[in-house]
């Protein structure tokens, strides 16, 4: 066999990686359809409640951004910072429309996009260059028929040989940016980053790496890979690979998802045990009825508590057949949640999600012997009538009484 051919067979093939990034997505669908609301600082979320709200931020427009606010942000604290803000519910129906939107646009330019979210995306657009005249002409391309598609949207685009540089880059000259790494640019682009840009790196991570004298992450790229490891274990090497440019993972179109969740805020800490008994049932509910449209099963719950302190836990439980119904799920997490030592403290947050998931086809759990097919019938009904005539059309009766 010809030697020039093997190591060209063993040299990977270069890629052109696009990622895109939509612009304050939340918060610029409601300017979008308020034009009144322009120029404002709007602040999608939960309600502030006049500073006295519980939940936090879903997305802030970049006019609120300049007084602080952002993301994740407990909402009073938003209130508080900028009480003269546009304060907005979290209208999901319309932005997963207008994602829909976008991603259709993202399909006309190549098979591989890999949504990660509801408005960012990765595309693989190697195989399109020559189509469609070049990476930049791909990249204006999709910005000019999304503002136009969506009545005036911008979208963050960054192209480069990879997803870790394409996402970096789409991130620095936002809003409507567009930046573009060349394959002999990439460590020059990366050198004077600051190292929390590296995927991975979180608060406690960044504070390690300072107080081994990294701060960059071109430091980090010429660190001893040896001397990371033992810090780090495999995580030191990733961190190292990602600083030098070097991400390999492929665009994989349409992931599933790998965990569904459902969580609540409550107006004030509670201890109330038939009330949290309760609310798991509902959260039960609601996860439930996500995992029979999405035709999921999951081997794995986690229930999630968050105390008055803020201190948040997560308690799991794995089983060897897959479920979905409300009552097993419901019923694992109340039994977790009752041998959880709360220490005397309230209850701010709960949650329940399941993950290990497969399609539909997986058996349930055999615990209700020979009802368990009669039940997942009972719940197609129940999907079925409340489609047609509304939630409330049919609730469980310790849930309607709750409501009373």
């Amino acid at each position: 066999m010809d030697a020039t051919f093997v190591a060209e067979k063993l040299l990977p093939m270069a890629r052109t990686i696009l990622h895109i990034d939509m612009d304050a997505f939340f918060a610029a669908i409601e300017q979008l359809d308020h034009p009144e609301y322009r120029g404002q600082p709007v602040i999608v979320g939960a309600n502030p409640k006049g500073g006295q709200g519980r939940g936090v931020v879903s997305t802030a427009s970049y006019e609120a951004r300049k007084f602080g606010i952002h993301s994740a942000m407990p909402i009073s604290r938003a209130y508080r910072l900028c009480p003269q803000g546009i304060f907005l519910p979290v209208r999901m129906k319309r932005y997963v429309e207008i994602s829909r939107q976008v991603m259709t646009i993202l399909q006309d330019y190549s098979p591989l996009v890999e949504p990660i979210s509801i408005d960012e995306a990765f595309l693989d657009i190697t195989g399109s260059l020559a189509l469609f005249g070049g990476a930049e002409a791909i990249g204006w391309a999709i910005k000019k028929r999304i503002q136009q598609q969506t009545g005036g949207l911008t979208a963050s685009v960054g192209i480069a040989p990879n997803k870790f540089v394409a996402k970096i880059a789409s991130d620095l000259q936002k809003p409507d940016g567009f930046v573009v790494v060349k394959e002999k640019e990439v460590q020059g682009f990366l050198r004077d980053l600051p190292i929390f840009k590296l995927w991975g790196v979180g608060k406690k991570t960044e504070q390690r790496l300072r107080r081994i004298g990294i701060t960059t992450i071109g430091e980090l790229a010429v660190y001893p890979q040896d001397k990371l490891v033992r810090l780090f274990g495999k995580t030191g090497l990733h961190f190292w690979r990602l600083a030098n440019g070097i991400d390999e993972r492929p665009v994989i179109p349409s992931t599933p998802p790998k965990s569904v969740s459902q969580e609540t805020t409550f107006e004030t800490d509670t201890d109330d045990s038939e009330f949290i008994r309760l609310t798991l049932l509902r959260l039960a509910e609601a996860l439930g009825k996500i995992l029979r449209q999405q035709k999921l099963k999951g081997r794995t719950l986690t229930l999630k508590i968050r105390l008055q302190d803020f201190s948040t836990f997560t308690r799991s439980k794995t089983f060897t057949d897959f479920i979905n119904a409300p009552d097993l799920l419901y019923r694992f997490a109340w039994e977790i949640f009752q041998k959880f030592d709360r220490q005397g403290k309230k209850v701010r947050l709960l949650g329940i999600g399941v993950s290990q998931l497969n399609t539909g086809g997986g058996e349930q759990l055999p615990l209700f012997g020979e009802q368990g097919n009669k039940r997942q019938k009972l719940y197609q009904i129940m999907d079925s009538l409340q489609a047609k005539f509304g939630k409330e059309a049919i609730v469980r009766a310790a849930l309607k009484q709750e409501r009373k």
